[in-house]
């Protein structure tokens, strides 16, 4: 076994981490505190080609493995989660469906700019009434005259809003018990967009309730075979994984990264904080778990690249690691006092932000479910 990045990996790390020290981190306060999407921040990251890690070269893509990805996610997770989300649900669940499913048509029609980050890409699965049973959508799409006539809705949609936002690609019944998916373009007449919501984390990240009346799309923007959409999408729930997991891991290091700073800075009974062993015993807890999920989420991603079955390794990195980032950011968090509980401190926001990572991409109870399994039980 080799633990050691790739130069080209290492290279991408230090790349993702300095724009996200010099770029996100002045910027995260404010767009938090003004639930403001980061459009500057999406077009510089487009130019460093973060839109489309995974994504090959062909289409406009970095052409890189998963590896890589779930680094520059766990990156910039480790200074915003706003921003690192609007990266992993463009990627993994916007554009990634259309690269494994689509037609070489619909590939050229869509990829490009989804993959260079001049347009963004969304995935309508969440309904108001399905949400961890993912298949009792009640969406409906009809075929008539060449088109599909979809009515319904979709809830807790990222990205699908945007002013850059190209399509979402949801999950729609084209039969009594048959699921495909389609995409849905942008501005097309009958699909409805919410304003944003309002959060108790992730408040720059775009979020939106999506709504279908008799809204036409075009035949051929089916994706993949019809009635094939139920495989597609726990298919794609598995790659997703890998990236929220990944952004467990970075919002953890974050919340460590903080607290270490400021035990060292600050003082109580004449000396610093770091000092006292319940601290220093706090710290090093957090620090031998971060190390361990970070392998977890690096074995899912390289069986990912490797061609071999990932699903369990992605399901169990993210079940740890939603759970590793709660116990890490209440520590750390504790570990700050009171000034914890004021919005000036950056460990406030990873707080806020932290508790969907045990809810999105699969509950705790879900992950769970999904690994028992893939165990055989």
């Amino acid at each position: 076994m080799n633990f050691e990045l790739s130069e080209e990996q290492e290279l991408l790390r230090r790349t993702v981490r300095d724009f996200a020290l010099t770029r996100v981190a002045p910027l995260a306060a404010e767009l938090d505190r003004e639930s403001r999407f980061p459009y500057e921040l999406v077009a510089e990251m487009a130019e460093l080609g973060l839109m489309g890690i995974p994504i090959p070269e062909e289409y406009g893509g970095a052409g890189a493995d998963t590896v890589s990805y779930a680094i520059a996610v766990e990156e910039l997770t480790r200074i915003d989660s706003s921003v690192a989300i609007t990266v992993a649900a463009h990627t993994s669940l916007g554009t990634m469906p259309i690269y494994l499913y689509g037609t070489e048509a619909q590939k050229q029609e869509w990829l490009p700019r989804l993959a260079s980050g001049e347009a963004l890409a969304a995935f309508g699965l969440t309904e108001a009434n399905a949400g961890s049973d993912a298949g009792a959508t009640r969406t409906r799409a009809e075929l008539h005259d060449g088109a599909w006539i979809v009515n319904g809705s979709k809830m807790f949609i990222t990205n699908a809003g945007t002013d850059i936002t190209a399509c979402v690609t949801i999950t729609a019944l084209t039969g009594e018990s048959e699921v495909s998916n389609i995409i849905v373009p942008n501005g097309i007449p009958g699909y409805d967009i919410s304003a944003p919501m309002h959060k108790l984390g992730w408040r720059a990240s775009d979020t939106r309730e999506l709504s279908f009346r008799d809204c036409a799309v075009p035949e051929g923007n089916l994706l993949g075979e019809r009635g094939q959409g139920f495989r597609q999408f726990l298919e794609i729930l598995d790659g997703g994984r890998i990236s929220v997991a990944a952004m467990g891991v970075g919002l953890a290091q974050g919340a460590y990264d903080l607290a270490l700073a400021y035990a060292k800075e600050r003082h109580q009974f004449g000396k610093p904080i770091a000092e006292f062993q319940a601290v220093q015993f706090a710290l090093a807890d957090m620090a031998t778990e971060i190390d361990a999920g970070r392998v977890l989420v690096h074995r899912a991603a390289w069986l990912k690249d490797q061609g071999k079955d990932f699903a369990l390794a992605a399901a169990q990195a993210k079940l740890y690691t939603g759970l590793l980032s709660n116990r890490v950011v209440n520590a750390a968090l504790q570990i700050h006092g009171g000034y914890g509980f004021m919005d000036e401190f950056a460990i406030s926001r990873l707080y806020r932000d932290q508790k969907i990572l045990e809810i999105g991409e699969g509950t705790n109870e879900v992950q769970r479910m999904v690994i028992a399994k893939l165990l055989g039980l």
